[in-house]
């Protein structure tokens, strides 16, 4: 079982839209509503993949409700820890040729003694789990040593963890040594404070991570594809993708993929890479099926490309 953990969960509006004009009346072609939050995308795209997963998330007011009952409706199982605020509402606009703007509310602010509630259902839960996926920012209310205490909990019922976030948030985990974190190329070099401008030069970053405690980094290099370092090494994967229709959740689906394959080595990498290449190609956040993944299109290699430049570098 793969339990994920979103402190700060959405209720998710996506338009397609011709082309976003500023100061207009602009119409959709298409929308669709989700549960949104990145570790509510990872549940989603694992319980996609048929596999069992439960989402422990604080939810609040009628769109939470919403989200409890849309994540139940894709077979999910929600463990809720009730808080006063409302869950936050968010917007992104999808334009054809991938540009996607989005609108992202603040959401509530966690009590202490919600954020001690958050966490003990943590607890509760961790019990069965295999994998537990730690995503996305922390609300107003949860200090960024929360995430550390959550990593500290996990390793303690004998769980796995995954952890995708950034900033102050990311650093104070380290310390606890998650077993897996995952940023993108800009949050990879915020963490070391310089820009990136290769493929070797985000190997460098992710090394220092894992000097710095995590025990492997799981690296979205954007277009470029995906880099993997840990014990055994460094590997780099990529995988063609004819179009990009929305990149919304692409980075959790990819979280979702190598966490099903085991969470290890570069055949795990493989299947993260086919799970990313796979959501970018459907609308809105839609997560990929294994109908959807195109395996053999990925390519994996040992022999990093250190020199290669990165198409869209990090400042």
């Amino acid at each position: 079982m793969i339990l994920t953990v979103t402190p700060n969960p959405s209720l998710d509006r996506t338009y397609e839209v011709p082309a976003l004009e500023r100061g207009e009346v602009n119409r959709a072609s298409g929308d669709r509503m989700d549960p949104g939050g990145k570790g509510v995308n990872v549940s989603r795209a694992v319980a996609a993949a048929g596999r069992h997963t439960v989402a422990v998330l604080p939810l609040g007011g009628a769109p939470g409700a919403l989200v409890a009952e849309l994540l139940g409706e894709q077979g999910i199982e929600v463990a809720p820890v009730e808080v006063a605020g409302a869950t936050r509402s968010n917007i992104a606009l999808a334009e054809p040729d991938g540009t996607l703007t989005k609108i992202n509310a603040a959401g509530p602010e966690l009590s202490a003694d919600e954020a001690a509630s958050l966490l003990t259902e943590v607890r509760i839960q961790s019990a069965g789990a295999d994998w537990i996926a730690c995503c996305g920012s922390l609300p107003r209310g949860l200090q960024p040593s929360w995430y550390a205490e959550l990593v500290a909990t996990a390793h303690a019922a004998g769980a796995r963890i995954a952890l995708d976030t950034s900033g102050p948030s990311l650093l104070a985990a380290l310390r606890e040594q998650p077993d897996v974190v995952k940023p993108n190329v800009e949050e990879l070099a915020e963490a070391v404070g310089r820009p990136l401008h290769t493929v070797g030069d985000a190997v460098k970053a992710a090394e220092e991570l894992r000097a710095l405690g995590a025990r492997a980094v799981l690296a979205s290099l954007g277009a470029d594809g995906q880099l993997l370092v840990d014990d055994s090494g460094a590997y780099f994967a990529s995988a063609p993708v004819e179009t990009v229709r929305s990149n919304v959740g692409a980075g959790d689906a990819s979280l979702s993929g190598f966490l099903i394959a085991g969470g290890t080595g570069p055949e795990a990498l493989a299947s993260a890479v086919a799970h990313g290449a796979a959501a970018v190609q459907l609308p809105g956040s839609v997560m990929p099926t294994p109908g959807d993944l195109d395996p053999a299109a990925v390519r994996v290699v040992a022999e990093v490309p250190l020199d290669r430049a990165l198409t869209e570098p990090a400042a």
